[in-house]
């Protein structure tokens, strides 16, 4: 005799929402946000489009959710590199980025369609915080007035690599240069 399993509401929901978040993240990561429909969505997760309204909304909503996939990935990523290695760190965050789409959901579409501000209370939670943090190990004593507004430049300057690294530049010409912002920016001892 065959044990059926019956899953709950909650675990079936979880299940949808997880389908449409993967297929959505691999859509928009190959063709962007504008060249993806929600049916095609909805056919490779092999769902109904209903189930995006009722899960997201709406396509933007199902974007936003990939959006925080992606961003929350990239924060537990940096958050297993060890305190006190700030040119190791920068070296994994480019490798962390070098993950096919990322740059295009994260750098591109993100911003463009949910807004920067959106974007900035996205990453705040997650890359942003793991950025201040080691400029706060790194550069000890620093006003943390000033080492947040330094977070945010040094940010835009790994956002701009990054996108520069995903159109096939070399990633080490742009490590190179913002280890060297970092480290002129310690004080000097002696």
């Amino acid at each position: 005799m065959q044990e059926k399993t019956t899953r709950s509401q909650a675990e079936r929901r979880e299940a949808t929402q997880s389908s449409l978040v993967s297929a959505a993240r691999e859509l928009f990561a190959r063709h962007g946000f504008a060249g993806v429909g929600a049916p095609e969505i909805a056919q490779a997760a092999g769902v109904t489009r209903g189930a995006i309204t009722h899960h997201f909304k709406d396509k933007t909503g199902l974007f936003q959710a990939v959006v925080t996939a992606e961003a929350e990935a990239v924060g537990a990523a940096l958050a297993d590199w060890p305190a006190g290695d700030m040119a190791g760190a920068v070296r994994h965050w480019f490798a962390v980025m070098e993950t096919p789409g990322r740059a295009q959901i994260l750098l591109i579409d993100g911003p463009a369609v949910l807004g920067v501000a959106e974007m900035a209370r996205i990453d705040a939670a997650s890359g942003a915080a793991e950025l201040g943090q080691g400029l706060a190990e790194t550069l000890p004593g620093m006003d943390p007035g000033q080492l947040a507004v330094l977070a945010e430049i040094l940010s835009a300057g790994f956002d701009r690599a990054a996108l520069r690294v995903a159109d096939g530049q070399a990633a080490e010409p742009y490590i190179t240069a913002l280890l060297g912002l970092i480290e002129g920016l310690r004080p000097a001892t002696g």
